[in-house]
């Protein structure tokens, strides 16, 4: 079972997917604090609503300080939107989910409906979401699990972004599953070298 601290910056949506996957048994998790780094999102209503012990820290070193407060296994970054630096004993143990299938369309400004939209100009047939280890660079630690949704021709932004959701909304508890079973260190030693 990971402990899982979740760092968010908006609505709360992978929380709430979170809460229910762990209410219906289907996630090997227990979220033990949440932490936004935008004031009076709706992420840190859902999360109080939910009983979790829930922050507003902008800077890391804020954020790192909470949770020394709790016993985490995991940090996952749920529409965390910057570049995260952990505290030293975490540091192969950030989970990123990212809405594309990397390494396409991926890096510093790929997020939420700029990733859709640079796949529908490139005219891709297959989108997705791709859960990984989050290192010092956007979207290049190991990649734990990616799952793959079809485009239809003419399909819209709005279309592509939906299905991708509703496969992160598998990934990232499965992916959170896989890690539970086989280790972190499994997934940073299998890309070495």
């Amino acid at each position: 079972m990971q402990k899982m601290a979740v760092l968010l910056s908006g609505s709360g949506r992978t929380l709430d997917n979170f809460h229910s996957c762990i209410q219906k048994g289907f996630l090997a998790g227990e979220i033990q604090v949440v932490i936004s780094n935008v004031k009076n999102v709706m992420g840190l209503s859902k999360a109080e609503k939910y009983g979790y012990p829930c922050y507003y820290c902008v800077e890391d070193e804020q954020i790192n300080a909470k949770l020394e407060m709790f016993d985490i296994d995991l940090i996952c970054l749920a529409g965390y939107l910057k570049l995260y630096t952990p505290p030293a004993g975490l540091k192969k143990s950030v989970i990123n989910i990212h809405p594309s299938l990397i390494p396409s369309f991926c890096g510093d400004g790929f997020y939420g409906n700029s990733v859709h939209r640079a796949v529908k100009s490139r005219g891709c047939t297959v989108s997705g979401c791709t859960v990984h280890f989050a290192n010092d660079k956007y979207d290049e630690g190991p990649i734990i699990l990616q799952k793959c949704v079809e485009i239809a021709y003419d399909d819209d932004i709005s279309a592509i972004a939906s299905m991708v959701f509703a496969a992160e909304c598998d990934a990232f508890p499965e992916a959170i599953n896989r890690v539970d079973e086989k280790g972190v260190d499994f997934f940073w030693e299998r890309v070495a070298g």
